[in-house]
């Protein structure tokens, strides 16, 4: 940094009292991440309120040398959005800037600000009869610019896609503090490389997302949502299969628990109870949906599904939600999973995907492996199976003190699990990203001709290395000595 002391006065004056803070007290919220895992400290926070003002400050940032790390609603999974600890970064939060600047019904597309929380988006696409087709358990504090900067993912991707798939304009703020606008969104267009796909997913080092074009869906009519219990994960892929052959598209959600996962969140939760009767290895949660319209085919369709299901073996017991309140009472089993387990203690998450077709036989495999391996533990895996992905937690054996056992057996365990998805043909990070977490295990294991390219964007995009430093992109390794 150039001139501390000179750069603060001029952030202050730019972004006045409610825009820029140096109060430690206000600061102090958002300098640990949502896990609890990483903590730092920053020069300044700093909360523009428009993109004019982010591009001000971003260039301000530029003249000065100024590192920033851009943050939304703190609440991604890999310490991406945290700082380090040497202080010497300006949090850069968006926050501020969460208006919905139009929201078109008949072109079925909004255009938001990246502090739009996700949940507000959800809210007024239904006002206008439409919706927002990604969703997660964090959709009350997770913003539309975080989501980008992530490649979100959630509990619709089966259908719709992750966030790369919803956004078909970009706005962001470049290390220079140009902005690069890219919002009007074309069907066709070859005018060179997609560079709003290459800001999508970068998480904040190659740009800072302030806007995007979004595409909304028509409003679904009515929903079934099934639970089924069955004795294995691979009963679990075949109903699954059979799921999308007997619904079609009308299948927007598949999810598995096992049983572990079920009873963690029961002790969490005072008034749930499980969905079935008796004990199941594994547990399905179904979501079925349809336009208005058809929406009266829907529980025949349900009760067929399980019916064939039965008869074919696949489930031992299921129940439909008899209401909307009860298939809100199953999603949220479903998303309370994560906090339950963080009551319980420390545990190693992992955000992991291989091949849709292997992964029943993944968890098959990896699970006894890692628990023999490191004895002790519990390995839990659940999530969306219909793409792929599920995240494989290691929860540590009674007694260990969170925050110790992490930074030792924590991280072999985590070595052993990138080994092991490696083998498989998968990759470490599915929809969380890689963040500050796994940025040496990507080094580690990933392609070295994707990991120069990458090293390339980011010189040639941020050379000075300002954007959101030590996150995403692994260092070069130190050229062999002849």
């Amino acid at each position: 940094m150039r001139d501390p002391d000179a750069f603060l006065a001029a952030a202050a004056d730019l972004l006045g009292a409610r825009g820029f803070s140096r109060d430690a007290d206000t600061i102090a919220p958002w300098l640990t991440d949502w896990r609890g895992r990483y903590s730092g400290r920053a020069l300044a926070m700093a909360s523009p309120a428009s993109t004019e003002e982010t591009a001000a400050l971003v260039k301000l940032c530029a003249q000065h040398r100024v590192p920033i790390v851009p943050q939304g609603g703190n609440s991604g999974m890999s310490g991406g959005a945290t700082p380090d600890e040497t202080g010497g970064a300006l949090l850069l939060s968006l926050r501020r800037m969460n208006v919905i600047r139009t929201l078109d019904s008949d072109a079925r597309q909004a255009v938001c600000e990246a502090g739009v929380i996700l949940q507000t988006l959800h809210e007024a696409a239904h006002d206008h009869r439409l919706r927002f087709p990604l969703t997660l358990g964090g959709k009350g504090s997770a913003t539309v610019g975080g989501l980008i900067s992530t490649n979100a993912g959630g509990t619709q991707v089966l259908r719709h896609g992750t966030m790369r798939a919803q956004v078909l304009g970009i706005e962001a703020v470049l290390a220079d503090g140009s902005v690069f606008d890219a919002l009007t969104p074309l069907k066709k267009d070859n005018r060179g490389f997609d560079l709003k796909q290459l800001l999508i997913g970068s998480e904040g080092t190659l740009g800072v997302v302030t806007a995007a074009t979004l595409r909304l869906l028509p409003a679904i009519g009515g929903r079934a949502v099934l639970w089924a219990g069955m004795d294995s994960i691979g009963a679990a892929r075949r109903l699954l299969l059979h799921a999308e052959a007997r619904a079609g598209d009308r299948l927007e959600g598949f999810e598995v628990i096992p049983a572990h996962c079920l009873a963690s969140v029961l002790d969490h939760l005072p008034d749930a109870r499980s969905p079935v009767s008796g004990e199941h290895a594994w547990h399905a949660l179904i979501e079925l949906v349809a336009e208005d319209g058809q929406a009266d085919a829907l529980p025949a369709l349900a009760e067929t599904l399980l019916a064939s299901a039965f008869e074919q073996g696949l489930i031992a017991d299921a129940t439909i939600a008899a209401s909307e309140a009860q298939a809100e009472q199953f999603w949220l089993l479903r998303d309370s999973i994560s906090p339950a387990e963080r009551a319980i203690g420390p545990a190693m998450q992992h955000d992991i995907s291989v091949p849709v077709e292997r992964m029943a036989d993944f968890v098959d495999r990896a699970v006894p492996e890692v628990e023999a391996r490191f004895p002790g533990t519990t390995a839990v895996a659940f999530g969306h199976l219909g793409d792929g992905n599920v995240h494989f937690h290691v929860l540590a054996p009674r007694g260990a003190a969170r925050g110790v056992w992490e930074e030792n057996e924590g991280k072999a365990i985590s070595a052993f699990v990138h080994d092991l998805v490696t083998r498989w043909g998968g990759s470490i990070s599915a929809e969380h990203g890689i963040g500050q977490m796994k940025r040496d295990e990507l080094g580690r294991l990933g392609d070295p001709v994707a990991l120069d390219m990458m090293r390339r964007v980011k010189q040639a995009l941020d050379p000075y290395g300002m954007l959101n430093p030590g996150k995403l992109v692994p260092l070069a390794q130190p050229a062999a000595t002849p």
